[in-house]
């Protein structure tokens, strides 16, 4: 079955422990994706899994081929993604090792390729909420099942990369209304919106940014060092997840999120 409804950027941590991994590959009109899709099973769905810096993290957060990873998840037949990722922490009440259901986030991305509507066809979607809400709340009441330390809402201030922030640009960004700080998820939610995909976010954070006052700067060595040291109860976290999610999409409206835009629904 070269189908899936479910999709997750994630690393290859997570392949091992799917129900008859199969390998395919994909082709999209962005070219191809950051690596080969894995298809699979948890609890009796079909996820199909992409690695969204590539098998060896080749691809850094601002070459990530956002385009083509989510196109091929739609190509596949995914209606719902879940997008976890390592975050910083704005703020001195979320510590590392928190997960954070992330519900509003902030674009301070320059470079990428934001959309799938450069013209002549052109549409302008509403992203008010960029998270869904049926999703958000399977990570949820994963994390109460689990165990799991978490924070139910928080803004995810996104940055170019892959340089950190400076000590102003961290204070900024938490006076604006930020709580966590990563590098993927845009354009990576924008482009699911486009495609009438549901999506949601899980950030394991892994330190504190610097504008916290009184936290020394950061490694990219120490932030690897903490999400490889809570990569299993993240997995553990998505495969509780997972099998939650309702069949039916009636409970948003993702689906919809095309109508009124000026084009319909893909």
């Amino acid at each position: 079955m070269t189908s899936a409804e479910i999709g997750v950027f994630g690393g290859s941590g997570f392949y091992a422990f799917l129900d008859d991994p199969e390998e395919v590959a994909v082709d999209t009109p962005y070219g191809k994706p950051a690596a080969p899709v894995t298809l699979g099973s948890i609890g009796g769905r079909r996820v199909a899994f992409i690695p969204r810096h590539g098998v060896d993290h080749e691809f850094p957060p601002h070459k990530v081929p956002y385009r083509a990873n989510v196109w091929a998840m739609k190509e596949l037949g995914v209606t719902r993604v879940f997008g976890p990722s390592a975050a910083g922490s704005l703020r001195r009440d979320i510590p590392p090792r928190t997960f954070v259901v992330c519900d509003q986030a902030i674009d301070q991305t320059r470079s990428r390729d934001t959309t799938f509507y450069d013209g002549p066809v052109t549409t302008h979607i509403s992203f008010a909420d960029p998270y869904c809400p049926v999703l958000r709340q399977a990570l949820v009441d994963a994390a109460v099942s689990q165990g799991i330390e978490h924070r139910v809402g928080g803004t995810m201030v996104v940055i170019e990369g892959p340089r950190f922030s400076t000590r102003s640009e961290s204070k900024m960004f938490a006076n604006n209304g930020g709580d966590v700080i990563g590098m993927t998820q845009f354009p990576e939610v924008t482009l699911a919106k486009e495609l009438a995909l549901c999506y949601a976010n899980v950030a394991l954070i892994t330190d504190y940014d610097v504008g916290v006052d009184g936290i020394a700067p950061v490694s990219h060595a120490e932030v690897l060092k903490v999400f490889g040291e809570n990569i299993d109860r993240l997995r553990d976290l998505l495969f509780a997840a997972i099998p939650a999610v309702p069949v039916d999409r009636a409970g948003c409206d993702c689906a919809n999120a095309l109508g009124g835009s000026g084009h319909d629904d893909a």
